[in-house]
């Protein structure tokens, strides 16, 4: 097993589940304590219960819509991992605009966890 293409393939999953408006596949990823530093109110969001609810006020928001990830590092050791990229994020059939992202993850048996995940605009 590759811990790079492990996480690559575990963060691909997630952004399909966003895209889907999945709630259920979009936070089986994330730790129970995952810590979200998000782009709009409320700038923290602490636990699974929480994410989820900030991925469903999004979709009530958009709706479906486009949620790429994209230039994508990932550095991944045994059992730590973290990666960085951009999302871009838009309506259906809009150009859509970048967030930056970076998550830390664990790995818990075979499969990697979202402990910590951030997403802010770039500057400008």
């Amino acid at each position: 097993m590759d811990p790079t293409e492990d996480v690559r393939q575990a963060l691909a999953e997630w952004a399909e589940a966003v895209r889907a408006a999945d709630a259920e596949r979009a936070v089986a990823g994330r730790d129970v304590d995952v810590v979200l530093f998000d782009v709009v109110p409320p700038a923290v969001v602490a636990g699974r219960a929480a994410y989820r609810a900030s991925w469903e006020l999004f979709w009530e928001a958009q709706g479906r819509g486009q949620f790429d990830v994209s230039a994508l590092t990932v550095v991944a050791g045994e059992d730590v991992a973290f990666a960085y990229g951009l999302i871009t994020i838009g309506a259906p059939g809009s150009e859509g605009f970048p967030i930056r992202l970076t998550v830390g993850l664990r790995r818990d048996g075979d499969r990697w966890l979202v402990q910590h995940e951030h997403h802010s605009p770039p500057p400008g």
